[in-house]
Formats: C-alpha cells, sequence, structure tokens
C-alpha cells in the first residue's frame, strides 16, 4: 500500500507559477513511477506528466510541455511539478499517482495503482 498527499495548489494569475508536491509513504518509493493527472470542471481526468523510477526519464502532455517540470527526490519520498507561465486552461484539480508499470505506459490512468486525493489549482485570467 502507497498513501500519496498532494499540497501546494492554491489560487494564481494567468502567467504566474505554482509548485505541486507529492509525498509519499508505504512502500519503497524508488519502485514506483510517478505521474500527474488532472480533471478540470466537466471533462475526463487527463495526463500530464510521469516519471520514471530514477527520476531519469520524463514524458509529458503536449499541452503542459516546456511549461511545467516534474521532479522526485526519492531520498524524501516526494514527486513535485513546478507548473510555469499557467494559464486559465490549466484550472483543474491535480492528482498524483504511483504505478510499478514503466514509463513506456505511464501515460495510462488504469495504469496507476495508488492515487492521492488531489489539490486544486485555479488560475484567473
Amino acid at each position: 500500500q502507497v498513501q500519496l498527499v498532494e499540497s501546494g495548489g492554491g489560487l494564481v494569475q494567468t502567467g504566474d507559477s505554482l509548485r505541486l508536491s507529492c509525498a509519499a509513504s508505504g512502500r519503497t518509493f524508488s519502485n514506483y513511477t510517478m505521474g500527474w493527472f488532472r480533471r478540470a470542471p466537466g471533462k475526463e481526468r487527463e495526463f500530464v506528466a510521469t516519471i520514471s523510477r530514477l527520476g531519469d526519464t520524463t514524458t509529458y502532455a503536449d499541452s503542459v510541455k516546456a511549461r511545467f517540470t516534474i521532479s522526485r527526490d526519492n531520498a524524501k519520498n516526494t514527486v513535485y511539478l513546478q507548473m510555469n507561465s499557467l494559464k486559465p486552461e490549466d484550472t483543474a484539480v491535480y492528482y498524483c499517482a504511483a504505478t510499478v508499470s514503466t514509463i513506456a505506459y505511464a501515460t495510462v490512468d488504469r495504469r496507476y495503482t495508488y492515487w492521492g486525493q488531489g489539490t486544486q489549482v485555479t488560475v484567473s485570467s
């Protein structure tokens, strides 16, 4: 069992930055590929970013590429999502998730076993 707790969400303006954190506890953090997903109001949950177990490989959704950066600190059992140049369309509840799948399959939410409760990000125009 892995417990995930997100933090760092909030209300910001267009162009601002936020850093989300996701603290993990339970099983060995470095055994898991980690991902961030989001769900905007009235929309399906969508993939945002994922990072490999050792942090050496990342993948991003086209909509956030070059603006968002995913990273992890295995010593701290934490994964981060640095979000820059935020836009109103980034408004959503952001979830971190853990999977034993390799990063090649980690853009699909059904591959993930463990999920956090989510943190709200609201970007005003």
